[in-house]
């Protein structure tokens, strides 16, 4: 849904480092979140520690979030909660240009006068609503990249109070979402301008569910077990804004905070797959194009590029017995006639070509194939219909055992292609041993 409020730009680099000013007498080079891959939704699981006292609140983690939004409605119980003053400098950082003038209940988190508001949604659950900004306390843990390290805190850092229905669709125990998108009051944005370190971080998930994964905040290494750095052999291509926003509730005129990538062509054991080029660019309305998101457990694709990539790929594996589709999926095979690699299952390899035919995104067999039963594997794509907002969201399975690194100040995407070239996983951060 989209509303009619009027938009305000407002920069000033003083607003980032009053927001949220950081303990002095420590300042880490980055922090760390771990995630887990809850089995049931195959969304991916963060908890954050907030409020006064601190209460671990877990989250759903929104790579294109606009920013950090909690259920405040039922039980948010805080002694350092403060709601963001209408014109204040919190809601100019914020764009938030709205104003809650008169709220029929005592007040409380998500309900105080003279207090602006944002729209935060649920993209998995297609809810959105209204809600107020305020900030508190967060709590989070510093890392040499290598390690974990001590905690530290964000005194007031800014986030959005969601109404109980927005939880609906979302893991059992969730209470809101973790957005890191490419918004003034993101994750990264404000942890960076708390603790003056470079607007990066870089997303590692595990295909496991036993097993965390980790997003890092700040600068590299990024070192998992054992003792592999991932950041030493990223690949770079540009970041794209879409000028139109994508997120389930947006104002009007405002851009895209998710992570858009020019992906030029692809590639199918190296064989050029024929599709409609013109649906990989943004056009003026904010359609076509692709997307990278945590929200989505498969990558969807537009309906001609999805049956231009199933035939491609059935033609090349035709060896390989086909055998009846198990929704989502199309194109399913018999397991025991695949074999086995490092990176997966020995299936084509599917190529994102980007900016030029030497740069391009390595899809293996262990993010492409699903073993969706003992004796069953699905090519892991989705058919995501005739003009789709997105032509191409890359999802969850095709990112997992990848390292990938957004710079926000270079506006770039690292990515590492899978780790089990290197012999570890997003799985092997090493979360038990301070540094």
């Amino acid at each position: 849904m989209a509303s009619q409020y009027c938009h305000v730009i407002f920069f000033g680099i003083l607003l980032l480092i009053t927001s949220a000013k950081a303990q002095p007498s420590f300042r880490p080079k980055a922090l760390i979140l771990p995630v887990t891959k809850h089995p049931a939704t195959l969304q991916y699981l963060t908890s954050i520690n907030q409020r006064t006292p601190l209460l671990p609140i877990s989250l759903t983690l929104d790579l294109g979030g606009q920013f950090l939004w909690v259920e405040c409605y039922t039980s948010y119980v805080s002694s350092t909660y403060r709601p963001a003053r209408c014109r204040s400098a919190q809601c100019s950082l914020a764009r938030a240009t709205s104003c809650v003038t008169e709220c029929n209940s005592p007040p409380s988190p998500g309900c105080n006068n003279n207090t602006c508001g944002l729209l935060p949604g649920n993209p998995i659950g297609l809810l959105a609503t209204f809600g107020d900004v305020g900030s508190d306390v967060v709590s989070i843990q510093s890392t040499n990249g290598k390690n974990p390290g001590p905690f530290v805190s964000v005194p007031q850092l800014l986030f959005v109070c969601g109404s109980e229905f927005l939880l609906g669709g979302l893991a059992n125990g969730v209470k809101g979402m973790a957005g890191l998108g490419r918004a003034r009051i993101s994750l990264p944005s404000q942890f960076s301008a708390a603790f003056s370190f470079n607007r990066k971080f870089a997303v590692c998930l595990s295909s496991s569910t036993s097993e965390k994964g980790v997003v890092i905040f700040g600068n590299e290494p990024y070192v998992f077990l054992p003792n592999v750095d991932a950041s030493s052999s990223l690949i770079y291509t540009p970041l794209f804004i879409n000028p139109v926003s994508t997120a389930s509730s947006y104002f009007v005129g405002d851009p895209s905070t998710e992570y858009f990538i020019g992906v030029k062509s692809i590639k199918i054991n190296e064989k050029l797959v024929p599709i409609n080029s013109t649906l990989l660019s943004i056009n003026k309305e904010g359609y076509g194009g692709t997307k990278i998101s945590s929200v989505n457990p498969y990558t969807v694709l537009e309906t001609s590029i999805y049956n231009a990539v199933t035939n491609a790929f059935v033609k090349e594996i035709s060896r390989v017995p086909r055998v009846a589709s198990v929704a989502p999926f199309s194109a399913c095979f018999r397991s025991k006639n695949i074999g086995s690699t490092r990176v997966g299952p020995a299936v084509p390899q599917i190529d994102l070509v980007l900016q030029r035919q030497s740069v391009y995104w390595r899809i293996f067999g262990a993010n492409s194939m699903v073993q969706v039963s003992n004796d069953v594997m699905c090519l892991g794509f989705v058919d995501g219909g005739v003009n789709p907002r997105t032509s191409i969201v890359i999802g969850g399975h095709q990112i997992e055992d990848n390292l990938l690194q957004f710079d926000l100040a270079a506006s770039r995407l690292g990515f590492s292609s899978s780790l089990l070239f290197r012999q570890t996983t997003c799985g092997n951060f090493n979360f038990t041993t301070s540094a």
